[in-house]
């Protein structure tokens, strides 16, 4: 037994991300066709993912900049609330779309349980108020162009256009959600 003295913090033991290589290739694949855990593709960090991204953003930015388009839109509420709920879900699909874009670049995995856990809760929150929006935004289509039968007035093609796009881009996160929700619960 020696008498000298162990530090009890290493600090050069911090574990790094492995590039997509080089863990198929420690894990025994010299090739480095396999990763640790399958790339499911519509996950952050895929190029379906990618594209999940850019479309929820594509068809969210349409469906506000017809909403926007129309001069009497802040007269409804609802109409504000589709507005309000679609620029944050542009946001936050441009946002992790430039997230994968990175990992894709310098082919990182994007499986670490708090980043999925941070994708969970946002694209949970965004595709529930999307949903809210795009349901109550219907509901006053509705009602303005068959119970009061006043399209004539309103912009009601608009109206109904921008609720569409609001429902498409909710259908998109929609399985980007469970997704991440998925491999979040697999995880443990």
């Amino acid at each position: 037994m020696s008498s000298r003295s162990r530090p009890s913090v290493h600090p050069f033991d911090v574990e790094v991300p492995q590039l997509r290589e080089e863990a198929a290739v420690n894990n025994g694949d010299p090739n480095g066709d396999t990763v640790i855990m399958k790339d499911v593709q519509g996950m952050p960090g895929t190029p379906a993912g990618l594209a999940l991204r850019l479309s929820q953003f594509a068809f969210a930015a349409v469906s506000v900049a017809v909403m926007a388009a129309t001069s009497d839109f802040p007269s409804v509420t609802a109409f504000r609330y589709l507005v309000a709920a679609l620029s944050l879900q542009c946001l936050w699909s441009l946002s992790l779309a430039i997230v994968d874009v990175y990992a894709l670049l310098v082919k990182r995995c994007l499986r670490n349980s708090i980043v999925l856990g941070f994708f969970t809760i946002g694209d949970g929150i965004t595709s529930t108020l999307t949903f809210a929006a795009a349901c109550a935004s219907a509901g006053i289509t509705v009602l303005i162009s068959s119970d009061f039968n006043n399209c004539a007035q309103n912009h009601c093609t608009r109206f109904e256009t921008s609720t569409a796009m609001a429902f498409v881009s909710w259908f998109l996160v929609y399985p980007s959600f469970f997704l991440n929700f998925w491999s979040l619960a697999s995880r443990s």
